[in-house]
């Protein structure tokens, strides 16, 4: 994440502020105009198609994003709507420039997925990677499943990732391509954070068995996770979950209540 700080200083003024406000309004539009005009071709004109592309037909290297996804006026309202409450939550705990660069990230490997394998795509994919990384950053928020059912959103999560892996393993080249492509900006900006609390759980599991080994008695209670503001372990609430900040330098664990609310740590000099 260093490399995003460098480049947020230098080049975070171009960002485009409310990025999600244009992809969704541009969303509607295309398909109020869908409704009004079913005959017209307008809308194949924007798609994803790496043929027409090499023709010169560039445009569709970004338009494709704004083809909204077939559905009742109903459900497009609250699919457009859940677009903009993931987009504004992210852009509110990254900042525009940090939401812009995962959002184009998506697109630039949605793109290059559509070259190798000669055949375009929808941005379902991609707004999938949009709410992995809410679902990463924010898990305990609840969505009414059927406007009653209160889930938490980490467990839809656990089965977008299913998903994931089902079309990897079952699709077509084209299918598991892109599949694949759509959680790289996910783990570009995840990953160092996964491979150290995947690290940490693996040191701690291991002082742990061999403090228990030593004594040759069952082992006292210990925790493996501490957040760094509050002192809060896992034995002081099993509910709680604990990450590791990618702003701050080093490492710096935190509970939820404190990941979006301490300051960052910078490394001097």
């Amino acid at each position: 994440m260093n490399i995003l700080n460098k480049l947020e200083r230098r080049f975070g003024k171009y960002a485009i502020r409310q990025l999600i406000v244009y992809i969704v309004g541009i969303n509607a539009l295309i398909y109020i105009l869908r409704i009004g005009m079913p005959q017209s071709d307008a809308v194949s004109m924007l798609q994803l198609d790496p043929h027409l592309i090499l023709q010169g037909e560039v445009w569709r290297l970004i338009t494709w994003i704004f083809i909204p996804p077939p559905a009742s006026l109903l459900w497009i309202f609250f699919i457009l709507y859940f677009y903009y409450m993931i987009g504004t939550g992210l852009e509110q705990e990254w900042g525009s420039f940090r939401f812009n660069i995962y959002y184009f990230t998506g697109v630039a490997a949605t793109a290059l997925a559509a070259f190798i394998t000669g055949q375009g795509t929808t941005a379902l994919y991609l707004n999938l990677s949009l709410f992995l990384a809410f679902a990463y950053i924010y898990p305990n928020f609840e969505i009414l499943i059927f406007f009653i059912l209160p889930v938490k959103i980490k467990y839809l999560a656990w089965l977008n990732w299913a998903f994931i892996a089902f079309t990897i393993l079952t699709a077509p080249l084209s299918g598991k391509v892109a599949a694949l492509v759509s959680v790289s900006n996910y783990f570009l900006f995840f990953g160092s954070d996964l491979i150290h609390t995947i690290k940490h759980r693996g040191s701690a599991y291991q002082r742990r068995k061999g403090f228990s080994s030593s004594l040759n008695a069952p082992l006292k209670k210990g925790f493996i996770h501490k957040c760094a503001i509050c002192g809060m372990t896992e034995n002081d609430d099993i509910t709680m979950e604990f990450r590791y900040c990618s702003t701050c330098e080093g490492d710096h664990e935190y509970c939820m209540k404190h990941l979006k609310a301490h300051e960052h740590i910078k490394k001097e000099g």
